[in-house]
C-alpha cells in the first residue's frame, strides 16, 4: 500500500456511516490503493454543509483528505458516480447494503485490494442496472470469496479428493466445498443439484457479461442463496444484519 502523505486524494466507495456528535459523520470508505479507511466527514449533518451530498452512502467519489491523529478527514469530495438507480429501490439498497456489509466483516482495514475495489464498483452498478440483482449478488460472493482466500472447493470431493460427478453431490460449509456422493453421510451438509454446482462453477470463474447470459430459474436461485449464505455464516460464525434486509425487502415487492 502506498504511504499516504498529510493531503491525499483518492476514489473512494462509501460502505458505512455512522453519526458522530452533533454535526459529524464517521465513513467507512473503500479505496483503490489504500484499502479500507474509517474517516470523518466534518460538519457532513449541517443542512448548510457543501460536503453532504458527496459523501452518501453507496457513491463512488473522489476525495481529498487530511491525515489526522486518530481518523482521516474528508476536505473536499466530489462525486463520480452516485448509482442514482440504485437508491431508488429498496431491494436494490438492500442488496448494496449487503455487498457493503460482507466486505467490511472480512476485509482487513488498510489492505489494498484494488481488484476487488474494482469488483465492488461493478457490482453496485449492476445492482442499479440489472434485473436480477440474486444473480448478481451471488456472483460478487464468489469473486469476493476467491480474492480472499476463501473460494470453496468446486472440482474435487474435499473428503477424498476425487473428481466430482455429474450427480447430486453434498455441500458442506465446515469442510469448504462439494463432498461426492460415495462420501456423503446422512445428516453432514445439503444436497447439492447438478445445476447449481455448474453455475457456481461458472460464478467462480467467469466475468459477469457471461453469468449474464445464464438462465437462473426461481428453485435454482433459491438454491444458490442457501449454499452461499450458509458458506457465509460459517466463516463469519453469524449471519450478516442485511441479509435479512434483502429477505424482507423482496418479500414486500412480491406481496
Amino acid at each position: 500500500m502506498p504511504a499516504r502523505d498529510h493531503l491525499y486524494k483518492s476514489e473512494a466507495i462509501v460502505i458505512k456511516r455512522i453519526d458522530l456528535g452533533e454535526a459529524d459523520k464517521i465513513l467507512t470508505i473503500f479505496t483503490p490503493h489504500f484499502g479500507k479507511l474509517r474517516v470523518v466527514a466534518k460538519g457532513v449533518r449541517k443542512v448548510t454543509s457543501r460536503l453532504a451530498g458527496h459523501v452518501e452512502l453507496f457513491t463512488r467519489n473522489q476525495m481529498l483528505l487530511a491525515k489526522a491523529r486518530n481518523l482521516d478527514i474528508i476536505t473536499q469530495s466530489e462525486t463520480i458516480d452516485g448509482y442514482r438507480p440504485l437508491h431508488e429501490n429498496l431491494a436494490s439498497i438492500a442488496y448494496a447494503s449487503y455487498a457493503s456489509e460482507l466486505l467490511d466483516a472480512l476485509l482487513p482495514d488498510e489492505l489494498e485490494s484494488y481488484p476487488v475495489y474494482k469488483l465492488l464498483a461493478e457490482t453496485l452498478s449492476l445492482i442499479s442496472e440489472e434485473e436480477h440483482r440474486d444473480r448478481t449478488l451471488r456472483w460478487f460472493e464468489m469473486q469476493f470469496l476467491g480474492y480472499l482466500g476463501y473460494a470453496p472447493e468446486l472440482q474435487h470431493c474435499v473428503q477424498c479428493g476425487g473428481e466430482i460427478a455429474a450427480v447430486v453431490n453434498g455441500w458442506s460449509p465446515s469442510q469448504g466445498g462439494v463432498v461426492c456422493a460415495s462420501c456423503r453421510r446422512v445428516g453432514i451438509g445439503r444436497d447439492l443439484s447438478v445445476n447449481a454446482l455448474k453455475v457456481m462453477r461458472l460464478m467462480q470463474r467467469s466475468p459477469y457479461s457471461t453469468i449474464s447470459r445464464v438462465r437462473v430459474d426461481p428453485d435454482l436461485q433459491t438454491e444458490l442463496t442457501g449454499v452461499m449464505q450458509g458458506y457465509i455464516t460459517y466463516i463469519l460464525e453469524r449471519e450478516l444484519r442485511s441479509a435479512h434486509f434483502v429477505r424482507t425487502s423482496e418479500a414486500a415487492i412480491e406481496s
